[in-house]
């Protein structure tokens, strides 16, 4: 069963929110990241333009964490961005 845009929005969130907390992610984790960015990009159900403005971001996150050789400096230097993202998928109308 595909997952609906809703459920899209609330596991990114859900990963960026336990990278923010734990300071860490996996592999697997960031590849998630990026698979739903680009899902998100795609579909035409997210009516934000500012959010799908920082979808590439959050993609290009992902990509660079999947690589990282230091994943703990990496999650920490984008604590900021982490924090920006969260805050507009919660402000976003799906």
């Amino acid at each position: 069963m595909p997952l609906t845009t809703k459920d899209q929005m609330n596991v990114l969130y859900d990963l960026l929110s336990e990278h923010a907390e734990e300071c860490c992610g996996s592999v697997s984790e960031y590849q998630q990241i990026q698979r739903l960015a680009r899902s998100l990009l795609s579909k035409k159900a997210i009516n934000n333009d500012d959010f799908l403005q920082i979808l590439p971001q959050i993609y290009d996150y992902g990509r660079d964490g999947e690589i990282s050789d230091n994943d703990s400096n990496y999650v920490t230097s984008n604590q900021a961005q982490l924090n920006e993202w969260m805050n507009s998928i919660q402000n976003t109308n799906y």
